[in-house]
C-alpha cells in the first residue's frame, strides 16, 4: 500500500504549476515554482504555492559565500549531546560567521541538520553546496541562489504537493515503473540561455524504487533564473528510461 500511496502522490504532483516567491521577501529553501513544457492547462497557483510555502519552512535568511563553513564536527558524531546544539556549539567556538550559523539554524530547523560548506556560481547563480555530516545516506547537496539571496533546494520538494493532472506524456514510464521514485541527489547536466536573456539550469534526478537499486530512469528538471539571475520557477522536462 506504501508504494501505491507513494505512486498516486508521484503521479498527482508531478506537473504542479506555482509562482516563484515575490523577490521582495528572501527567504531560505523557496519552494520550486513549477512551470510546464509545455502547459496547455495549469493548476490553480494559489492552492498549491500555499502548500509549498507551509512545508518549506520560509524564513529571511538570505544565503551567500559568507554562509560558507568548514570544520571537523568528529565529536557531534561521537558525543552525546544533541547534534544540533553541537553543531551550532561547534561552530561558534571554530569562529563560524553569523551568516553560516543562520544557514545552520534554518537547516536544523528542516531537520535536516548541516552547513553550507562551499560557494560557486554558474551562469550569474550562486551554488551553495550543502554537507550533512550526520546522515547515514546522501551526505551533499545543493542549494540554488538567485540575485536576492533565496535559495531552492536541488533535492527537496522535487515534485511538490497542489497538482491536478499528470502530463501524458509520463505515463508510460509511470506504468512501467509503478514502484519508481526520485532519489537525491540530482547531478548538474548543463545549462540554457532563455529568450529573454535568463538561464535555464538543468538537473537530472535518478529515479529508482529503493535507495540502493539500480535508476530505472531519470527525471529531467530545469531552474530558470530571469536576466537579472532573479528565480522564476522549475519545469518538468523529460522523465525518461535509463540507458
Amino acid at each position: 500500500m506504501r508504494h501505491v500511496a507513494a505512486l498516486a502522490l508521484f503521479a498527482l504532483t508531478l506537473t504542479a504549476c506555482d509562482a516563484a516567491p515575490p523577490a521582495t521577501a528572501p527567504a531560505a529553501l523557496a519552494p520550486a515554482a513549477e512551470t510546464q513544457t509545455p502547459a496547455p492547462t495549469e493548476a490553480p497557483p494559489q492552492a498549491a504555492a500555499a502548500d509549498d510555502l507551509a512545508a518549506a519552512a520560509d524564513g529571511d535568511l538570505v544565503v551567500s559565500a559568507k554562509s560558507v563553513w568548514q570544520g571537523d564536527l568528529a565529536t557531534c558524531r561521537t558525543g552525546t549531546a544533541a547534534v544540533d546544539a553541537c553543531l551550532l556549539s561547534t561552530m561558534r567556538t571554530a569562529g563560524a560567521s553569523p551568516e553560516a550559523l543562520a544557514a545552520s539554524t534554518r537547516l536544523i530547523a528542516l531537520d535536516n541538520p548541516g552547513h553550507v560548506s562551499a560557494w560557486r556560481e554558474v551562469e550569474g547563480v550562486g551554488h551553495a553546496e550543502i554537507t550533512y555530516p550526520f546522515r547515514a545516506n546522501t551526505n551533499l547537496g545543493l542549494w540554488l541562489v538567485d540575485a536576492d539571496g533565496r535559495s531552492v533546494d536541488v533535492d527537496e520538494n522535487v515534485l511538490p504537493a497542489g497538482a491536478v493532472r499528470l502530463r501524458g506524456e509520463l505515463k508510460p514510464f509511470l506504468d512501467a515503473h509503478p514502484d519508481a521514485m526520485p532519489f537525491a541527489p540530482a547531478q548538474a547536466v548543463g545549462s540554457e540561455v532563455l529568450p529573454d536573456g535568463g538561464v535555464r539550469l538543468r538537473f537530472d534526478v535518478p529515479m529508482r524504487t529503493c535507495h540502493a537499486c539500480e535508476d530505472v530512469g531519470t527525471l529531467e528538471l530545469g531552474y530558470d533564473f530571469d536576466a537579472d539571475r532573479r528565480y522564476e520557477g522549475r519545469s518538468v522536462i523529460a522523465l525518461r528510461e535509463a540507458d
